[in-house]
């Protein structure tokens, strides 16, 4: 049998065995001892102990420096908070935990400031929705200086940064609904919904997941929608609004729209929210116009339309039954309504005895008692504009508004409005772990 001949290894393979055992290569040890291979027969036991210390020295070391990485976290945003401070952005009153205060609502929050073009999309509405100065006339105005806050910047008027976030913001529209009536006219619950969760995710891109969660937990969010809404169905036919619900349903479709807003904003962290009621809406100088006789069949004067304050009030009454119920399904949210029915409706009773003599004309307005068409100049207003309960068409004045800051903020001045606390026990509520 003849042998083949052996081809010599190619320089592109290699021709050793795969199954071969693998020896040291000679050059790789040459000049050096060759160290005998140790068993895993348990005399090496100590030397594996030691890596495995070593490897939990290290573990360990890894977690202080993770542990290290927390215990900054919350100092960053401490440090932040620090320097808004110092700035003069913040200047929290004693047992405050208010980080931040961000507004939501209608002509309630903002004077028309923060709607774009407002001056051309107002309609029968003020131009001049507000009385006094724009940042010092209305209830979320008031409060935010109990709470220590410089007045919140509205949403169109802020610069995009870090700071002005971080110190709150207002996103009212003079006009705003909870429903969207659609067209360029009123701005809606979700959008302004939609800024606020937007302008969330941007602080907590500027700080640490842990450190933006405590800061929302200790900001306040406060929620003043309903009366145009209300306005719409009394009033206006272009929606068709009336047709399409009764009274008690209209106000079960706003309720579930305002207790989703509320779970979205407790889904983002806020913790503190308030939600405020509607005004006794029967007894504003234009649906009085509107809708209530001179005199009623007895003789007796009307100052307000019932039949409309009775509707705000199922509103009202169901709200808050809403938010007691949230309790359960929210159990570390601290939500508080305020009802401002009660509130004005005690002026309006009592109206020597807070110091208002006019509880039905508008300061500022046309038409007989300024009932007819809203404040287009405030040289139309009146010159005791204090001595009046309604600024305009819809619109409480200064001094009705700070009676009602007074009474959310302690219960004093008027019946306490708020519940179950009042807002200087919310702000003093701290989420500390």
């Amino acid at each position: 049998m003849t042998n083949s001949p052996v081809s010599p290894p190619s320089s592109l393979g290699s021709s050793r065995n795969p199954l071969a055992p693998s020896f040291p290569s000679a050059d790789r040890h040459r000049g050096s001892k060759m160290r005998p291979v140790a068993r895993d027969d348990g005399l090496d036991e100590p030397r594996r102990c030691n890596r495995r210390r070593r490897s939990l020295r290290a573990g360990n070391d890894r977690g202080r420096v993770e542990d290290k990485s927390k215990s900054r976290t919350p100092s960053r945003a401490m440090l932040i908070l620090f320097l808004a401070v110092s700035a003069g952005m913040i200047s929290p009153s004693k047992g405050s935990y208010v980080s931040a205060f961000y507004v939501l609502g209608d002509s309630s929050v903002d004077c028309g400031g923060n709607t774009l073009f407002y001056p051309f999309l107002h309609g029968e509405l003020s131009l001049h929705p507000c009385s006094g100065g724009a940042d010092k006339t209305l209830v979320p105005h008031f409060l935010a200086e109990k709470m220590g806050i410089q007045n919140t910047p509205p949403f169109y008027a802020q610069n995009g940064s870090i700071a002005s976030l971080l110190r709150g913001m207002n996103f009212g529209s003079a006009e705003a609904t909870i429903l969207n009536f659609g067209g360029r006219k009123f701005q809606s619950l979700n959008q302004q919904l939609r800024q606020v969760l937007e302008t969330f995710q941007l602080v907590q891109l500027h700080l640490a997941e842990e450190s933006a969660r405590e800061f929302m937990e200790s900001s306040i969010t406060y929620l003043s929608f309903g009366k145009d809404d209300y306005i719409e169905f009394f009033l206006r036919t272009s929606s068709g609004i009336t047709h399409k619900f009764t009274g008690q349903e209209f106000a079960r479709v706003l309720v579930d729209q305002m207790i989703d807003a509320v779970i979205s904003l407790y889904n983002a962290n806020a913790r503190k929210i308030i939600c405020m009621g509607i005004l006794p809406l029967g007894c504003t100088p234009r649906i009085r116009w509107e809708r209530v006789n001179s005199t009623s069949s007895g003789g007796e004067r009307n100052i307000c339309a019932e039949e409309v304050n009775e509707l705000i009030l199922e509103y009202n009454s169901m709200l808050e039954g809403r938010i007691f119920d949230l309790k359960a399904e929210l159990p570390d949210a601290k939500i508080v309504f305020c009802n401002t029915y009660h509130g004005i409706l005690e002026v309006i009773t009592s109206p020597q005895r807070h110091g208002f003599e006019d509880v039905e004309t508008a300061c500022c307005g046309l038409g007989q008692g300024g009932m007819l068409i809203g404040c287009l100049s405030t040289e139309m207003a009146c010159k005791e504009e204090s001595a009046h309960v309604w600024w305009d068409l819809y619109n409480p004045t200064q001094a009705v508004n700070r009676l009602l800051a007074e009474s959310a903020w302690s219960g004093q001045e008027l019946s306490s409005i708020c519940r179950p606390v009042n807002i200087q026990e919310l702000v003093s509520i701290s989420f500390s772990r």
